[in-house]
């Protein structure tokens, strides 16, 4: 999904900002235009206006993910020009993913087959993105999903995330394997179908590039779309089933330490880290985080 988001910053934080991404800068020249950078999807436009006021933008399907390594932000999403509505009531498979922004929390991918006569459940049930539907709903809904629907989860914790980072993944060349390898193991059972849907984050030349090096077979045939749980439904209940799986595995890390693990990467996920270092230790801490965070090397 892509995503607009602007900060505004003082001279300290944009220098940091900046040394952060000068391996990534690219030539360009505009007015007012410090810096670009470009990275794992993302455009990094620093700008100093006349008046020396400092501002970084940041534009891409990762956007919000990536602002999340410097502050909390209030996201102001740019308003939708249209009103999106499913476009596909027939068999499919559809993939969507959780947990790319959360320090502490790990990547889930979920791929979910769906037929036109489930589709009608679908509606019963009022399963739509899960970013549209409160934790209390989606507890509520996977059950439910679960039994019903075929579907496929994958779960990275971020001891692995931080291995496979180590050997030169990137984030996502992660996610490019991960729903190659969920969307895989439904259409292995459901080899007829031709409708198989991405929630876009990549362009899929590059989706495809990722996979060259994957223990994997590339799944052809996918259909890469933008804001793609507005657009197919088996996505949606995708979103839901993945949204799921993360609150659970949430629920197991609260269990196992005592705690209420934070979301995202702001500045109460950068709170709770000091207080979880007190109390834990730091070899719990580490092997617990997603690493190449800002947050892991933020005091």
């Amino acid at each position: 999904m892509q995503g607009l988001v602007t900060i505004k910053v003082d001279l300290e934080k944009y220098n940091e900002i900046r040394e952060y991404y000068s391996p990534f800068f690219v030539p360009i020249e505009g007015e007012y235009i410090d810096f670009v950078a470009n990275t794992n999807g993302v455009i990094i436009t620093g700008y100093i206006s006349a008046k020396g006021k400092k501002s970084v933008v940041f534009r891409g399907a990762l956007a919000e993910e990536e602002v999340a390594k410097w502050e909390e932000v209030e996201i102001k999403k740019p308003k939708e020009k249209e009103e999106l509505h499913y476009v596909d009531f027939g068999e499919q498979i559809g993939s969507d993913e959780v947990g790319v922004g959360d320090f502490f929390l790990p990547i889930v991918v979920t791929a979910c087959y769906m037929n036109r006569n489930q589709y009608q459940r679908l509606k019963e049930l009022g399963v739509t993105d899960s970013k549209k539907l409160t934790d209390k709903k989606i507890k509520e809904l996977g059950p439910i999903l679960a039994k019903e629907f075929d579907y496929s989860t994958l779960i990275v914790p971020n001891k692995k995330y931080n291995e496979l980072i180590a050997k030169g993944e990137n984030l996502n060349s992660i996610k490019a394997k991960l729903h190659n390898r969920a969307l895989t193991n439904l259409h292995k059972k459901y080899i007829d179908v031709i409708a198989i849907y991405v929630d876009q984050f990549v362009s899929e030349e590059k989706y495809y590039e990722y996979l060259e090096d994957g223990v994997d077979e590339p799944l052809k045939g996918i259909s890469f779309k933008t804001k793609g749980e507005q657009r197919f439904p088996s996505v949606a209940a995708a979103s839901v089933l993945a949204r799921y799986a993360f609150l659970k595995e949430k629920e197991k890390l609260d269990l196992t330490f005592g705690e209420d693990f934070p979301f995202g990467a702001g500045k109460k996920v950068d709170e709770f880290k000091k207080a979880f270092i007190e109390r834990h230790g730091e070899d719990s801490y580490k092997l617990l985080v997603k690493q190449n965070f800002k947050n892991y090397s933020s005091k």
